[in-house]
């Protein structure tokens, strides 16, 4: 678990965690609306030479973000694609399948779903969650489950 105290904070422990996420991986983020999960995507990017943080933005609108970066491994850097997807305005299961997740879910990607949980099709295919919950104020626990 990771505790933070501001969104300077949660960056850098995005960019902590980006160091465990070996693709493929298929994440849920969950949190409460504002609790900031997409400014720990922002530290992911990051860490994966995806985007500058200030590049990250909520695909709450577009539903899906993509971005390319590198995952550092043994000793060399391997590509890897990121997809930060946001469900809040999905509503039914037959509206995923025209997001296509089967093609996101690649060999060589880390998928990140904001409101996955709301779908049990999600998280069956998912290999664990990120969890961001306020801690009051600017304070944030943040807890990694990977299967």
């Amino acid at each position: 678990m990771f505790e933070t105290n501001g969104s300077d904070e949660t960056i850098g422990v995005g960019r902590e965690i980006a160091k465990l996420l070996t693709p493929p991986k298929f994440l849920i983020l969950r949190g409460d609306l504002g609790a900031g999960k997409t400014t720990l995507v922002k530290g992911i990017a990051e860490g994966l030479n995806a985007a500058e943080a200030e590049e990250v933005t909520s695909p709450t609108f577009t539903l899906i973000h993509e971005y390319e970066g590198q995952f550092p491994e043994s000793g060399h850097e391997t590509p890897v694609k990121l997809y930060h997807l946001d469900l809040y305005r999905v509503d039914a299961e037959r509206q995923l399948e025209a997001l296509g997740l089967d093609e996101l879910a690649g060999p060589d990607s880390i998928v990140l779903v904001e409101w996955g949980e709301k779908f049990p099709s999600v998280v069956k295919r998912s290999d664990g969650e990120i969890v961001v919950k306020s801690a009051g104020g600017d304070a944030r626990r943040i807890t990694v489950n990977l299967r």
